[in-house]
């Protein structure tokens, strides 16, 4: 084999395990935990890039996205409600549509207490929005306590643009 086609070789399949990686899937970490217990800080994922650029998030999937807030970092939540869902908050009660949500993965480790975000609503996610939570509910900044740092307003949907993936695997 010469050399010319070797370095070909290398080139394109370096090129091709970028354009994986940029626009496919992406190794990542927890940087909180405000996912636990389903997912713990330091936990290596894999970002699904692609899934979501073609259909919307769905209830229950974990996703990955820009912060409405301005953190610098991609932050990972649960999608709780999607567009058209009436969402309310009742003592860390979650009702979709007027019904209690049934979540297992949820964790309060300040159960007796009343925090921002623990009564809200009903709230409609309007087009083109979600609404995400952390799973440690009393540990997560998310749709319940995001506030605008300009006006201090509340900002309780996400975007879809701010989208960047979904939560595929565990390496």
């Amino acid at each position: 084999m010469s050399f010319k086609r070797t370095l070909a070789i290398i080139l394109i399949t370096v090129g091709a395990v970028l354009a994986v990686r940029k626009y496919a899937y992406e190794p990542m970490y927890i940087a909180s935990e405000s996912m636990a217990p389903t997912l713990y800080l330091g936990q290596r994922l894999i970002q699904d890039r692609l899934t979501l650029r073609f259909r919307a998030p769905e209830r229950g999937e974990i996703i990955v996205f820009r912060s409405p807030v301005g953190e610098e970092h991609e932050s990972v939540k649960r999608v709780i409600a999607v567009e058209g869902d009436t969402i309310e908050i009742k003592d860390k009660e979650v009702l979709i549509n007027g019904t209690r949500l049934i979540e297992p993965y949820i964790q309060h480790t300040r159960p007796n207490e009343i925090l921002d975000g623990d009564n809200l609503g009903p709230l409609t996610v309007p087009p083109g929005s979600i609404f995400v939570l952390g799973d440690n509910r009393d540990n997560s900044m998310d749709s319940a306590t995001w506030k605008d740092a300009s006006t201090g307003g509340k900002i309780y949907f996400l975007q879809l643009a701010a989208v960047t993936g979904k939560i595929r695997g565990i390496y």
